[in-house]
């Protein structure tokens, strides 16, 4: 079978035993605090094993694209080394969502048990003699007895010896310290040869980290919550949670020994040798390893830019970054090619998943551009590490890199450390291994302690139940807290409250969340800001009422949100706007949408021009201006698409959707933001800026309302207030003139300094001074600009043979200096300029420079020691 059939028989299995097939989610999480990606499938279902929603389905099954690159296994440095770990994989996953008033919708171990053995020896031919279960042995700390009900339901499929007892970290799933868990039972399949079956019996292998014997299916039964004490409470209902991985499904399918030898990835291996003109060979060189880097790594990069996630230098973006910067590293350090290829592997990737994940196919060439950039800008940064390497063991002929060292190329210029330790061993010499470490660990507390949030478990005030936005209509509503917690991030404390019924917009879809006030009787406490933790509305205060317990009147700031909503509006204006102006391949790549600015970033290969933004304001007015009717009505999805409405990439939309419309032949978005009644409530719209934020991603600001208005009323006022100053009507010609003034002051200038030049020359001509039968020229000079010093330095060599020049100046309280050594005195005396610049000038002005052999400068903050700077060259000499 092909792993397009693999994948294909597990949906289809699970669509005949009642389960709904569903797409997976964007591989980006948002709304979530505690990830960055998904690395699980059961991420885009943590609300329905919460309790906070209800599943619309009983039974789901998918394929859910994750991403990996720490945890157990995972580590990134690891990935490519073995034959097995990836950052990106697929997990399969069906789920049964219990319902505590409707038990008989869902299932639980009997029915999971089955299924799992059903599809993996009748429908996909796995040998029984090859599989064995595991099954959580109990854990006396945590009360927890032997999972006695799944080892019943395997014994009604395997023989008892091959059903195992795991332990708490092998057989007890937990989501996080806190949250959903349960123990689990693993499916183990043994693929070694029989000769090797033979000689040792699988079960003493299993949970070995042994490479042909592998977990390949884990079902995880959730029945209890676990509290910030580490207790365990039982959920309300009981879920199933299985996950299976792709890829080691196709390799034990498709009888390999390397998950990288099946036809998941030997397209792109392929694709990787005609591109470098070498071959792979599957073994632990490094050279095969880069292939297997390759063809993990574009996966990651490729997929998560698609699902809306741009290469950064921190958070998410970063890891991104990481990422790809490692692939880099490999190709250009073991397959010896030094110009971007990841981006010439995403149409092979594309092709492949197109059915599967058809956004990278949608949108190629914006990938592309992005990782082709991404590339360019590394290659240039590991040219110049190779630099920082040789100044670093210059000289040397054996000895040890100091740790510090190593840690600055592996953080600065992206060095890995193995190929620090090679280009060391190929001097003589050795790294200091616990220095770096210890410089590695220092990174990673400080980054740690900066991202901590401590969280404490839910108090519960009232029975819990579903909590009810109604914030589209109603921005003040009575109500009561439903469950509060403390938080506290960076030493600060604040409360998050849940309210049953909330008219506060929480954090999402780019829109910032309401502010405003809630009030206990007398009592009345400030809500900083509203977020959604899944699906969860919370609300961020600093203290707790008395009488928390008792109802609250919730108001949200009505400026604010009024603000807020016409920048909302506006931006559905903006991207409608664009697309008309700038074509049909504009989409948005993200916005913030703010009561005072409006920031909205497109896919866009070039910059906008001034032309084509005024042409884009121009049609957001005419459209605020037609005063149009804002629409909003909920529909299912596939309606909602089939009338138009334009879906983000890397946005994950329910079975109903919001459909905003302002006018169907300009603009029909999903979006659950909160929107003007008609157009014409929003004013004005003026766009104040336009820049690039990534490769092939332009980013507008833009005000709206009142905010437009005091910006152009400012825009008058300092228009009005140059033509004052320059006593006319008409600044900008009086602008004109005096740029033309000024440039006619320039060149007269100039020629003035040019002669004044001439001066200085004759006069330093007349200080020449021979040692050791060498000119020497050093003087303090009256210059206005450190490049004065070099035109004296290159006039001086026309007039002079065999001459060291060292010109100073004190230029508005700073150093600068200027050294000349003729290419005679290079070659016999081995003074080279750019070398007495650093080891001599630049210590004693507390500065830098550098140049060539013949001519370098340098600038400091020390004036005062000139003098000394021409004594200490002069020493040199003699």
């Amino acid at each position: 079978m092909t792993s397009t059939e693999i994948r294909q028989a597990f949906l289809d299995f699970f669509k005949s035993k009642g389960h709904e097939i569903v797409p997976s989610a964007p591989i980006v999480v948002k709304n979530d605090p505690t990830l960055m990606f998904t690395n699980a499938g059961m991420n885009q279902f943590k609300d329905y094993f919460l309790g906070n929603r209800q599943s619309p389905y009983p039974r789901v099954a998918d394929t859910q694209k994750c991403l990996r690159v720490s945890g157990k296994h995972n580590d990134l440095e690891e990935v490519g080394v073995d034959t097995y770990h990836h950052t990106m994989f697929e997990m399969l996953g069906n789920w049964s969502f219990g319902d505590p008033a409707l038990p008989t919708a869902g299932y639980f171990k009997k029915e999971a048990i089955a299924w799992s053995w059903e599809l993996l020896t009748e429908v996909l031919k796995i040998p029984k003699d090859r599989l064995y279960v595991s099954v959580f042995e109990g854990d006396e700390k945590d009360g927890l007895p032997f999972d006695e009900e799944a080892a019943d339901e395997w014994k009604k499929w395997i023989a008892e010896d091959r059903i195992l007892k795991g332990n708490k970290k092998d057989n007890f799933w937990e989501m996080g310290d806190t949250g959903p868990c349960g123990p689990c039972t693993e499916i183990h399949v043994d693929c070694r040869p029989d000769e090797e079956r033979r000689q040792a019996d699988g079960k003493t292998l299993v949970n070995a980290d042994h490479p042909q014997v592998i977990e390949i299916w884990n079902n995880v039964f959730m029945q209890f919550n676990r509290l910030k004490d580490g207790s365990l409470q039982p959920l309300p209902a009981k879920h199933v949670d299985t996950g299976m991985g792709f890829e080691r499904l196709v390799r034990v399918l498709q009888n390999k020994t390397s998950n990288y030898d099946t036809d998941v990835f030997t397209g792109t291996i392929a694709a990787v040798e005609k591109i470098t003109h070498k071959k792979y060979d599957g073994s632990d060189s490094k050279q095969a390893i880069a292939f297997r880097v390759l063809a993990d790594h574009i996966r990651a990069v490729a997929f998560t830019i698609a699902d809306g996630q741009l290469p950064s230098s921190n958070g998410a973006g970063y890891v991104i970054r990481r990422i790809l910067r490692r692939a880099v590293r490999y190709y250009y350090s073991y397959l010896n090619y030094q110009q971007p290829l990841l981006n010439q592997l995403v149409p092979v990737i594309a092709e492949q998943f197109k059915d599967v994940f058809p956004e990278l196919e949608q949108q190629q060439a914006f990938v592309r551009k992005v990782i082709k950039e991404e590339e360019e800008s590394f290659l240039r940064t590991l040219e110049k590490g190779l630099k920082r390497m040789d100044e670093l063991i210059s000289g040397k002929t054996a000895g040890t890199l100091a740790g510090k060292d190593a840690f600055e190329l592996y953080d600065t210029y992206g060095f890995p450390i193995d190929l620090t330790r090679l280009i060391a061993s190929e001097n003589n010499m050795t790294i200091d291994e616990p220095g770096f470490e210890a410089a590695m660990q220092e990174q990673k507390n400080r980054s740690r302690s900066a991202t901590t949030v401590d969280t404490e478990d839910w108090q519960q005030v009232h029975a819990e139940a579903p909590v009810t936005f109604v914030g589209y209509n109603d921005l003040n509503v009575s109500t009561r807290v439903i469950k509060y917690r403390k938080v506290k991030t960076k030493g600060k404390e604040q409360y998050q409250l849940v309210l049953e019924t909330t008219p506060f917009y929480a954090e999402s879809g780019g829109q910032i969340g309401d502010t405003g006030t809630l009030t206990f009787g007398n009592e009345r406490i400030r809500v900083n800001d509203t977020k959604k933790e899944n699906e969860l509305i919370i609300h961020l205060v600093d203290k707790l009422p008395a009488d928390i317990d008792g109802p609250v009147t919730a108001v949200v700031d009505l400026e604010k949100r009024l603000n807020t909503t016409y920048n909302h509006t506006a931006t559905h204006l903006l991207h409608a706007a664009l697309k008309e102006v700038l074509g049909a391949h504009v989409n948005q790549k993200g916005s913030l949408v703010a009561p005072d600015v409006l920031r909205f970033d497109v896919s866009h290969f070039a910059k906008i021009t001034d032309e084509e933004l005024r042409r884009v304001e121009m049609i957001v007015n005419e459209k605020i201006r037609a005063n149009i009717p804002v629409v909003i009505k909920e529909m299912p999805k596939e309606e909602a698409l089939q009338l138009g409405a334009m879906a983000l990439f890397g946005e994950k939309y329910g079975a109903v959707v919001r459909v905003v419309t302002i006018d169907p032949h300009f603009s029909v978005e999903l979006c659950g933001g909160t929107h003007v009644p008609q157009t014409g409530m929003i004013g004005l719209f003026v766009i104040i800026s336009e820049s690039a934020v990534a490769a092939g991603v332009r980013r507008i600001e833009a005000l709206t309302g009142p905010a437009a208005f005091r910006y152009i009323s400012e825009k008058i006022a300092g228009y009005k207030q140059v033509g004052e100053l320059l006593k006319t009507a008409d600044p900008l010609k009086a602008i004109e003139k005096l740029i033309t003034d000024k440039t006619a002051l320039e060149k007269k200038v100039e020629r003035l300094e040019a002669k004044e030049l001439v001066g200085i020359r004759n006069e330093l001509l007349q200080k020449d001074e021979i040692i050791n039968q060498v000119n020497f020229i050093g003087a303090i000079v009256e210059v206005s600009t450190p490049d004065a010093l070099k035109k004296l330095c290159s006039d001086l060599k026309n007039h002079l043979r065999d001459f060291v020049i060292v010109l100073c100046a004190n230029i508005g309280g700073k150093a600068a200096v200027a050294v000349a050594v003729a290419d005679t005195v290079v070659a016999a005396k081995g003074l080279d300029a750019g070398q007495v610049i650093k080891q001599q000038v630049a210590p004693l002005i507390r500065g830098g420079g550098g140049g060539q052999k013949t001519l370098a400068t340098a600038g400091g903050q020390e004036a005062g020691n000139l003098q000394q700077v021409i004594d200490a060259v002069k020493k040199l000499m003699s």
